[in-house]
């Protein structure tokens, strides 16, 4: 349940420039999701854009160009599951949100212009009409449970699991996936 925030200086795009950005933006989420292009990935694939005015964004101090370069002043917060991405997977979404904003801006290079924040949501934080959604479930919706992504989250949610019973945490403690929070009750309910 990938969802990108792109923050951009006013006039920097214009409609279509903002939809072509969008398809593309849609396209990084997809492949975020590991090639989730099933209705369930898309319905996933959220991106909001919001416009702040020249005198609104500040940068080193002043509302002008001199510490930007490029097309323009952008920030994209991406939002993700945690545990979903590891390093590789977190420097392509940089690569592939620059590449999709030098395309609808026609800039080739956006360096200076840009920035890409990558947020994890804790598991157990994503919600849908008042019900959590977990990562297991998000993987099965979008048709990647058992995918080498899904495999790998596995890993590092079974990994953080150990950490947590080896460290004490009390059994109801969020973060974890639902199917891996028995062990935890268990170790709290057994502290030997």
């Amino acid at each position: 349940m990938p969802i990108m925030d792109v923050r951009y200086a006013a006039g920097t795009l214009d409609a279509a420039a903002k939809a072509d950005l969008a398809a593309c933006l849609t396209d990084v989420l997809i492949k975020m999701e590991g090639g989730a292009n099933t209705p369930g990935g898309r319905a996933f694939a959220w991106v909001f854009f919001t416009a702040f005015a020249a005198d609104d964004w500040w940068i080193g101090g002043r509302t002008d160009g001199t510490y930007v370069t490029g097309p323009g002043k952008f920030l994209v917060n991406v939002f993700i599951p945690e545990g979903y991405m590891n390093v590789a997977h977190k420097n392509e979404v940089h690569a592939w949100v620059a590449e999709a904003i030098a395309g609808a801006t026609g800039c080739s290079d956006p360096a200076g212009s840009l920035l890409t924040v990558i947020n994890e949501v804790t598991e157990g934080n994503w919600g849908d009409g008042g019900q959590p959604i977990s990562l297991e479930s998000i993987a099965r919706t979008v048709g990647q449970d058992g995918g080498p992504r899904s495999l790998w989250s596995r890993a590092y949610f079974e990994a953080k699991a150990r950490a947590m019973v080896a460290a004490g945490y009390p059994g109801d403690t969020g973060g974890m996936l639902p199917s891996l929070r028995p062990r935890l009750l268990a170790a709290a309910a057994d502290p030997a």
